[in-house]
């Protein structure tokens, strides 16, 4: 077993819902030492738990929350947990990374992960603490939003406890449903519908609270290195601090990588700015937010007084709000912004795609393929920010035409068919996050080839093309975003280093910060009383990649599912700052799967899995 490894509990909670009982596995530090945590960990039980027969709404599915290592420790930015499961969304893996602080909770009683398998008879919640899992009963809260449920679960439990919650949304088996943690701060596990998952199990919540401190191997050095470095993560990031992740919307507008109109306009000045983070800390913003561990507080926290959408209150829109929600739909009014985001966080709707599939239904509307005799189905249109919240609100409760739209962009085109595949933005199912492959061209290749559909964040690569150097990966210098060389071995690279991230458990934003490689390194020796070398936990992070990918070729994915929309590869965006540019894709591919060691099917080798170790896979 781990034994006496800094960073790890060594134990992760096995809950049977259907049986009503719990065990605990202890794991061993070879495991540890392979897969890490968080992400990989989790993957490794979902490949053993489950496969190409499991329906993701069904018993049999399992749905996986972990820790890593570094969660509740003093390294920066690391209150933070993965949560994995077979997608409903997309029908293969799943996962969504969370901040906040539930995960620390988690560690500090005294477990790295639970694990949930069956599904209960009545509506239930857990109740984790120091000694195990009580079963709660949760007629009383379902049906509530997670604003209403999360004070009640905090009273029936302890007022300094964690919840992991869903809403109506996830109730109802919304197949965009999110997992919202820390209440009113709302912090969201929201990608791949991981909330339906839940709420196919009748689990309202997992409610998390202890008091364990986290071991760590050298504490004087996770000191001294966390001082040091301290300074220069708040000077590199004070903007963010200042004005959240949507500070870099009036940027990614010049850059020409905001969405807007569903990713078929190119420019959106005017708007952008009305939706910027100084807009917001000019007008609605409160407060701040940090989540577990962090220093910098990017968060946001809005209250609306006046107006039409007084009365909100609670977290603020990030930048993939105000991408998804706002310039995808041309809605530059901030407060109606605001709104729908509050709703997404009450319902348990994961924005990037809510405002996906609405944007996808606007230009259904508009082309005559999406008709009917409602007015929410005859009177939507771009730019209609009251119309927009109430379609939000449909989605959330499932009620009208928000009952297609809580199935995602390939479901509903799949429905109303029509022509509506050639505007249907997804790969494999997930809609993308608010990032252009015409304006950084190593993200077509990304999105073609992240694990749970089209994601920025498995790959990360778009950061390196902007403002982000890791000399340890040979990225001596920034990227050229319009460059056609070495793009495949980019994201294969940034690939592996963010699926050991995922793992280890800290924010990537502090990339941004300056961290690099070798800081990463030393924190988690410093943490786990291991010597680590980047070579070696390198190939962690390339043996948890392509551990992923086989789920997916189990689940039948090849080549002929690893593209990305015909929007973004053929049609220029003809104005802004990525005007003309369409990315190389088809060659960038073919040398992604050699650099991977994968054959041209986009098929790991039995050489390359021998390779790392992943001999049940071959």
């Amino acid at each position: 077993m781990i034994g006496s490894v800094g960073g790890y509990a060594g134990r992760i909670l096995h809950v049977d819902l259907f049986k009503q009982n719990q065990r605990v596995e202890e794991f061993s530090e070879r495991e540890a030492r392979a897969y890490i945590g968080g992400s990989g960990l989790a993957a490794k039980r979902l490949w053993e738990m489950t496969g190409n027969e499991t329906d993701p709404l069904g018993t049999e599915n399992v749905l996986i929350f972990m820790t890593g290592p570094l969660t509740g420790t003093r390294v920066p930015l690391s209150g933070r947990h993965e949560v994995v499961a077979k997608s409903p969304l997309t029908g293969i893996y799943g996962e969504s990374d969370v901040g906040g602080r539930w995960g620390t909770e988690l560690k500090k009683a005294g477990f790295d992960g639970v694990v949930v398998t069956g599904k209960s008879a009545r509506h239930t919640f857990l109740w984790i603490n120091e000694g195990g899992v009580e079963f709660r009963d949760a007629d009383h809260l379902w049906g509530l939003d997670t604003y209403e449920a999360s004070p009640i679960l905090r009273k029936e439990t302890d007022q300094k406890a964690i919840e992991a919650c869903i809403g109506p949304a996830g109730e109802k088996l919304a197949r965009i449903a999110a997992i919202m943690h820390d209440g009113r701060d709302a912090r969201a596990a929201g990608r791949c519908g991981l909330g339906a998952v839940m709420g196919s199990k009748n689990l309202k919540a997992i409610v998390a609270k202890g008091d364990k401190d986290v071991t760590v191997a050298d504490a004087g050095r996770l000191t001294e290195m966390t001082k040091k470095l301290a300074p220069d993560i708040l000077k590199n990031m004070k903007r963010m601090s200042d004005y959240g992740t949507s500070s870099s919307v009036v940027t990614f507008e010049e850059l020409g990588d905001l969405p807007v109109r569903n990713w078929k306009r190119g420019s959106w000045k005017d708007g952008a700015e009305k939706l910027s983070g100084v807009a917001m800390a000019k007008s609605i913003l409160k407060g701040k937010y940090f989540c577990g561990g962090c220093i910098v507080g990017c968060g946001r926290s809005v209250a609306i007084e006046h107006g039409e959408f007084s009365g909100v209150e609670g977290a603020g829109p990030e930048y993939e709000t105000m991408a998804l929600l706002g310039s995808n739909l041309l809605v530059d009014d901030l407060e109606a912004v605001a709104k729908a985001h509050e709703l997404c966080n009450r319902y348990g709707l994961d924005v990037i795609s809510t405002g996906g599939v609405i944007g996808f239904a606007l230009e259904a509307a508009e082309r005559g393929i999406l008709t009917g005799d409602s007015d929410e189905e005859t009177n939507i249109s771009w730019g209609n920010g009251k119309g927009v919240v109430n379609l939000v609100e449909k989605i959330g409760r499932r009620e009208g035409l928000g009952h297609l739209l809580g199935e995602g962009v390939m479901r509903a085109s799949a429905k109303l068919g029509g022509g509506s595949e050639a505007f249907a933005i997804h790969v494999k199912g997930l809609e993308p996050p608010g990032h252009d492959p015409r304006a950084y061209n190593s993200l077509a290749v990304g999105y073609a080839t992240g694990n749970r559909g089209a994601c920025h964040l498995q790959g990360m690569s778009y950061a390196f093309e902007r403002a982000v150097t890791m000399p340890e990966l040979g990225l001596d210098e920034i990227q050229d975003r319009f460059g056609t060389v070495k793009k495949g071995e980019l994201v294969a690279k940034t690939q592996d280093l963010m699926s050991l991230l995922d793992s280890i458990k800290f924010c990537k934003f502090l990339m941004y910060g300056g961290v690099k490689l070798t800081h990463m390194l030393g924190w988690f020796n410093a943490v786990t009383g291991w010597k680590m070398t980047q070579t070696e936990i390198l190939k962690t992070g390339e043996r948890i990649y392509n551990l992923k990918r086989m789920y997916n070729v189990r689940c039948g994915i090849t080549r002929k599912d690893d593209t990305a929309p015909t929007r973004m590869l053929r049609e220029k965006r003809g104005e802004g700052g990525a005007a003309e540019n369409l990315p190389p894709f088809s060659e960038a591919l073919d040398e992604y799967y050699r650099y991977r060691g994968w054959d041209q099917n986009g098929i790991p080798t039995k050489t390359k899995l021998l390779e790392l170790g992943l001999v049940d896979a071959t």
